[in-house]
C-alpha cells in the first residue's frame, strides 16, 4: 500500500480523531483561562491567607507530572466516589494544568503594566474596579497574549495524553490504526503532519490575529 492509497482510506478515521482533539483542546482552554485569570488576580491581592490558597495551587500543578495527574483523576477519583468520564477528565487535567501556567502569567502581565498607569487612574479619581477594567486589563492583554498563545499551543499538543484514557482523539486512533495495520510510519507520520497543520495553520494565525487586535486597541502599532 503506497501512501495516497493509507490516506484515502484511513484519513477520515484520523480526521474524527483530530475533531475530538480539538474539542478536548477548546475545552480545556476554557477552564484554564478561567482559572489563569481567577488564581492570576488570586495571587496579586494584599490578602496573604488567598495569595497563600493560590500559591499551593499553581506550586503543586507546575510541580507535578501531567500525566500523573491525568491518571490520578480518571483512576483515583472514582475510588472516593467521583466517577468522570474520559474526556472530562482529560479536560480537567488539562485545564488544571494549563491553568497553573497560565496563572503567572496573567500574574506577570498585570504587575508589568508601568506603575505611572496606575498612578495616572488613580490621579482620575476612577475607582478599583475602573482601573482594573478600563486602564491595566486592556494594556495587560498585549502583555500576556504572546505567552498564553505559546501554551495555546502546547496545551493542543498535550492532548494527545488523553489517548491514555481511551479518549478517541488523534492519537488514539493513531494508535489503533498502527495496531491492526502496522504501518507505523504512515501512520504517526500523518499524526504528526496533523497535528502541526492544526497548529500552524488554524491555531497560531488565530492568536497572531488576537495580539493585533489587542495593540490596536491601545493604540500600539
Amino acid at each position: 500500500m503506497n501512501y495516497w492509497e493509507f490516506l484515502i482510506q484511513y484519513l477520515p478515521k484520523m480526521a474524527s480523531g483530530a475533531v475530538m482533539t480539538v474539542s478536548v483542546m477548546i475545552c480545556a482552554l476554557l477552564l484554564a483561562v478561567t482559572i489563569s485569570i481567577i488564581f492570576g488576580l488570586m495571587r496579586i491581592t494584599n490578602s496573604k491567607p488567598i495569595q497563600g490558597v493560590a500559591f499551593v495551587y499553581i506550586e503543586f500543578f507546575r510541580g507535578t507530572s501531567l500525566l500523573v495527574q491525568l491518571y490520578w483523576i480518571y483512576y483515583v477519583l472514582p475510588l472516593m466516589g467521583l466517577t468522570l468520564s474520559p474526556f472530562m477528565s482529560g479536560v480537567i487535567a488539562l485545564g488544571l494544568n494549563f491553568g497553573a501556567y497560565g496563572a503567572e502569567v496573567v500574574r506577570g502581565g498585570i504587575q508589568a503594566v508601568p506603575k505611572a498607569q496606575w498612578e495616572a487612574a488613580l490621579a482620575l479619581n476612577f475607582s478599583s474596579k475602573q482601573r482594573i477594567r478600563r486602564i491595566i486589563i486592556p494594556q495587560t492583554f498585549t502583555i500576556i497574549l504572546p505567552p498564553a498563545a505559546n501554551l495555546t499551543v502546547e496545551l493542543l499538543k498535550a492532548t494527545a495524553l488523553v489517548a491514555l484514557i481511551t479518549v478517541v482523539d488523534l492519537m488514539f486512533v493513531a494508535k489503533q490504526l498502527n495496531a491492526t495495520t502496522w504501518l507505523s510510519a504512515q501512520v504517526f507520520g500523518t499524526a504528526l503532519l496533523v497535528y502541526y497543520a492544526m497548529a500552524r495553520f488554524a491555531l497560531i494565525p488565530f492568536l497572531r490575529w488576537l495580539e493585533v487586535l489587542a495593540a490596536r486597541k491601545v493604540g500600539k502599532s
